[in-house]
């Protein structure tokens, strides 16, 4: 007789639950909305233990975390999240099949050269710090159109959409800022023609509101691994 599931896949259902009913509470598809399991600081057996059950798409916010799992799990899915420095770059490129944190020229530009020296591709998603707060990463507003080109102008990258980080608040605090990272890709696809497919926003406390927004990718980390060990 097999045991009761564990709380980790437990909480993992009511989260895909979540997350389904959201996308369907907006009109939405729920197969137009993927759940990315942040597991960041989280032990490589809880992360196989959710892979096991399904969830295939992890998102990591440190370079050589994400090169260790990635190599203890290779059949996972992988994202870069968290900010990334220049010289970190060649642990996340041709690993992370998206990396949603490119806020800058001079990351895109490392980026492309370490793609082309890998002979690789790599796609990425331009962070937006769509509060205008000194103290997150992320390239602002007015500035993005100038990134996007550059983005374009380099074949080593694949400009799948764009990410956002709000600041802090609950659901409806929120869900304004969701919509101008929405309102911010809809402009840039009519001004580039690029199809910018992904929006990359929401995490634990607010996906609905995202998803209501238009999200294709909710980071979730605490409400399926529970509290986030301390970094060492």
């Amino acid at each position: 007789m097999s045991g009761a599931p564990s709380p980790l896949l437990e909480r993992l259902a009511v989260v895909r639950g979540e997350v389904a009913e959201a996308a369907r509470q907006a009109g939405r598809d729920p197969a137009s909305v993927r759940l990315l399991a942040v597991s960041k600081l989280q032990p490589i057996e809880a992360v196989a233990a959710a892979l096991a059950a399904g969830q295939t798409a992890f998102g990591e916010n440190y370079a050589q975390e994400l090169r260790d799992k990635a190599r203890a799990l290779p059949t996972a899915e992988w994202h870069f999240i968290g900010p990334l420095q220049r010289n970190k770059v060649k642990y996340v490129v041709g690993v992370a099949r998206l990396i949603h944190s490119v806020d800058g020229p001079s990351l895109l530009e490392e980026i492309a050269r370490r793609a082309e020296v890998m002979g690789t591709t790599q796609r990425c998603l331009i962070e937006v710090n769509v509060g205008d707060e000194q103290q997150k990463a992320g390239c602002l507003p007015d500035d993005l159109p100038q990134l996007l080109d550059a983005a374009r102008a380099l074949p080593e990258i694949a400009l799948e959409g764009l990410m956002c980080i709000p600041p802090p608040g609950d659901a409806e605090a929120t869900r304004p800022f969701f919509r101008r990272l929405r309102e911010l890709r809809d402009a840039e696809r009519a001004r580039t023609g690029l199809p910018l497919p992904e929006l990359s926003m929401g995490m634990s406390a607010d996906f609905a509101a995202a998803i209501a927004e238009g999200a294709t990718l909710v980071r979730v980390g605490t409400a399926i691994f529970g509290p986030r060990p301390q970094r060492p």
